[in-house]
């Protein structure tokens, strides 16, 4: 079992940046893929990014490519999301969690953090 919790939202121009954090305790952060989500107010959780247990594959929503860079670091237990030209449309509740394999859809993460609030202001 893995419990997670982001921080680093807040409130941001567009075209601006923000990275976010998902800090991760328990046992065997490293076992566990991991993955970014985002919920808007009356949408549903959709897919931001994926990255494997050592970091060396990702996955991408095509809404955030170019933009959006997903990491970790498997000593400090930490994910990561670098968010650069942010845009209005990324105003959301944003979301990490952990699977065993990478993956993109919702229902295959097993642990969930209790999300973040970014808001990216026109």
């Amino acid at each position: 079992q893995v419990q997670l919790v982001e921080s680093g939202g807040g409130l941001v121009q567009a075209g601006g940046s923000l990275r976010l954090s998902c800090a991760a305790s328990g046992r065997n952060f490293r076992s566990y893929a991991m993955g970014w989500f985002r919920q808007a107010p009356g949408k549903e959780r959709e897919f931001v990014g994926a990255i494997d247990h050592i970091g060396d594959t990702t996955y991408y929503a095509d809404s955030v490519k170019g933009r959006f860079t997903i990491s970790r670091d498997n000593a400090k237990n930490t994910l990561y999301l670098q968010m650069s030209s942010l845009k209005p449309e990324d105003t959301a509740v944003w979301y990490c969690a952990a699977s065993l394999e990478i993956t993109t859809f919702v229902y295959e993460y097993a642990y969930w953090g209790q999300g973040t609030q970014v808001t990216v202001s026109s």
